[in-house]
């Protein structure tokens, strides 16, 4: 167990030390920005959207702690080439997974998963440990978090509050 936690403090560093993804879109078509008062770190998110409802292109542009950091960076390289609905899918259980509450989709049928939403997490996973640290589960949902206003084209900026 120690080298699978060696291995995921390993690719959160990486991600901090080597964000991907950090720029602007200048040509986005969703935007929203993020604020975590507790500690101060600030995201602002940016997607382009296409007309099949595919994330065409996903970015960040902010300041903050590694995990903030990290979480932003393996959220823009997991969601780019998915449909919105794939993207809200993976949102949600990567926040199931960090706040360890069930998934929406867990709470209700009504909302099942669209078809060809991966089930499975994969880099991601290295925030399973968040869950163990609240104050940490607000670093690591902050990206989230503002995609999800952009996804909804909320045109006010979002906090972890």
């Amino acid at each position: 167990m120690d080298g699978m936690r060696d291995l995921y403090q390993e690719l959160i560093l990486d991600h901090n030390r080597s964000p991907r993804n950090r720029r602007v879109i200048e040509a986005a078509n969703r935007k929203a920005e993020g604020y975590n008062p507790l500690c101060g770190d600030r995201v602002t998110v940016t997607l382009v959207i296409d007309e099949n409802n595919v994330v065409q292109d996903i970015a960040f542009q902010g300041a903050g702690c590694a995990i903030s950091t990290a979480s932003a960076s393996l959220m823009t390289e997991t969601l780019k080439g998915k449909t919105v609905p794939e993207a809200r899918a993976i949102l949600d259980r990567f926040h199931a997974m960090v706040t360890g509450e069930p998934t929406q989709a867990e709470q209700t049928e009504e909302h099942p998963e669209p078809e060809g939403a991966q089930k499975s997490l994969g880099k991601l996973k290295v925030f399973s440990g968040v869950s163990e640290y609240p104050a940490r589960v607000k670093c690591a949902t902050l990206a989230w978090h503002t995609l999800k206003a952009a996804l909804e084209k909320q045109d006010q900026s979002v906090t972890t509050e």
